[in-house]
């Protein structure tokens, strides 16, 4: 099945259960509770993104929120795509229409945390960085020792911006050419 075959939609409460079930099969995410993947879908849902294939299913999700001292900053929590759906390009296509729904909402950053030894969410978000013409720059927010006793690895944080549309930035890319 191709990427072009599924929707993206704002999320709603009816897939908080869906979600969990999703993240469960995208070893090793962390899973929440279904409450929490409840409040993701609701409270958050201006911040999330849902992909469904051509039969309602929940194929892929991103999490995100604004935190509340940077309301211009729009930070993915997770990342979540099912196997049936792997390499065909439907995160980076989830993660560019979020953004471009929260930067008509304000926000002018995105934010994200991965560990050292995810390449594919390192090369993701570089390619989003890239499509959004925004550089980006990196520190660890939560080390192995400090804050996870050793436990987890670091968790490195990107921070991009300031964003520029993407349509904005494939009318640039067509005039320059």
């Amino acid at each position: 099945m191709s990427s072009e075959t599924v929707r993206l939609r704002r999320p709603n409460d009816g897939d908080g259960y869906n979600l969990h079930q999703l993240v469960a099969r995208c070893q090793p995410l962390d899973t929440n509770s279904v409450y929490c993947n409840l409040l993701q879908c609701s409270d958050f849902a201006d911040t999330a993104i849902a992909a469904e294939n051509r039969h309602g299913e929940l194929v892929g999700f991103i999490s995100g929120y604004c935190p509340p001292a940077r309301p211009d900053t729009l930070f993915v929590w997770q990342v979540a795509v099912d196997a049936s759906m792997r390499g065909q390009g439907l995160a980076l296509r989830m993660l560019l229409a979020l953004v471009e729904r929260a930067a008509a909402n304000g926000v002018r950053y995105l934010e994200t945390t991965i560990s050292p030894d995810n390449a594919a969410s390192q090369a993701l978000f570089k390619r989003a960085f890239a499509r959004l013409g925004a550089g980006y720059r990196t520190r660890v927010l939560f080390s192995r020792a400090r804050h996870f006793a050793g436990r987890h690895e670091d968790e490195v944080l990107y921070r991009a911006g300031p964003l520029v549309s993407v349509h904005s930035r494939e009318e640039q890319l067509q005039e320059s050419a």
